[in-house]
């Protein structure tokens, strides 16, 4: 770590300040994330021939997701990775988490669970090992596994698609000098839910995705991300950037300086105090 990088305690890297899913003009909003928003449309005789995985769903929302748009007991898709034989790279060790890609896959009568995710993970492979992603993983000394990994942060963090590139590259910047991600959505990821911000209890969590204790990128991606994503993961823009807090929304600032970066997040408490007054008055 550098010598002149503040103490992990002190250093905050806020993620976008609220969760939105967007599908077929829905927009769900919220902390919790054990209950996805599932978009099946249309439906024949009954039963759904679509079903939407929305970008930067995590793997457990795709199972119950699937579960419910197959009309399986809760957990049947989760099950089913044994037996699905999906073509995931090594690194993944069997966990499909960042390859399943989100995109409209038809249901038919006799699709599975197997088969569903194996086309997830089959599109994912079209996608990321093409050349332009590929390539730009190996221009930026990543294997495609670690850029689809730096993607899902990204996807995470990101307010915007246009903030994605240099969220991208905090994460590029702070790994090139030896200091820790100090990501809320790792941490949040590690505790099974998506909460605005985390608490100093929250960052003492024992767990490889704890970005705050742990060096380097967390074991696994820590959602689905989608092309945008990993675009922005391959070819961030250039910059110094190494802290980054949303103020308020569409205000997500970037910076090099510690010190700007704490009057930013003064800001952003003065901002939340004068809301909480207004609220209780």
């Amino acid at each position: 770590m550098q010598k002149n990088t503040p103490p992990r305690s002190t250093i905050r890297l806020t993620r976008r300040g609220w969760i939105a899913l967007v599908a077929t003009g829905a927009v769900v909003v919220g902390t919790a994330v054990a209950v996805p928003l599932l978009t099946l449309a249309p439906v024949e005789d009954g039963r759904p021939t679509t079903l939407v995985i929305p970008e930067g769903w995590r793997a457990s929302q795709v199972y119950a997701a699937v579960d419910k748009a197959l009309a399986l007991p809760p957990g049947s898709t989760k099950k089913s990775l044994a037996k699905a034989a999906l073509k995931l790279p090594n690194d993944a060790e069997g966990n499909p988490e960042g390859y399943l890609f989100p995109a409209t896959y038809p249901l038919q009568e006799k699709t599975t669970p197997a088969k569903l995710l194996a086309l997830m993970v089959e599109t994912a492979n079209e996608k990321f090992n093409g050349a332009p992603i590929a390539a730009g993983a190996q221009r930026n000394a990543l294997n495609v596994y670690q850029a689809v990994t730096i993607a899902s942060i990204v996807q995470a963090e990101a307010a915007t698609e246009a903030d994605m590139g240099k969220v991208a590259r905090v994460v590029s910047n702070r790994l090139e000098r030896g200091m820790p991600l100090q990501m809320d959505s790792t941490i949040n990821y590690a505790l099974g839910r998506s909460a605005v911000r985390t608490t100093a209890s929250d960052r003492e969590i024992d767990s490889p995705y704890n970005s705050y204790q742990r060096m380097g990128l967390p074991p696994t991606p820590i959602d689905n991300p989608g092309e945008e994503a990993m675009r922005a993961a391959v070819n961030p823009p250039p910059g110094d950037w190494l802290y980054f807090i949303t103020v308020r929304p569409g205000d997500t600032r970037f910076t090099a300086d510690y010190a700007e970066h704490q009057r930013n997040v003064a800001e952003l408490n003065a901002q939340k105090k004068k809301d909480g007054a207004r609220a209780a008055g």
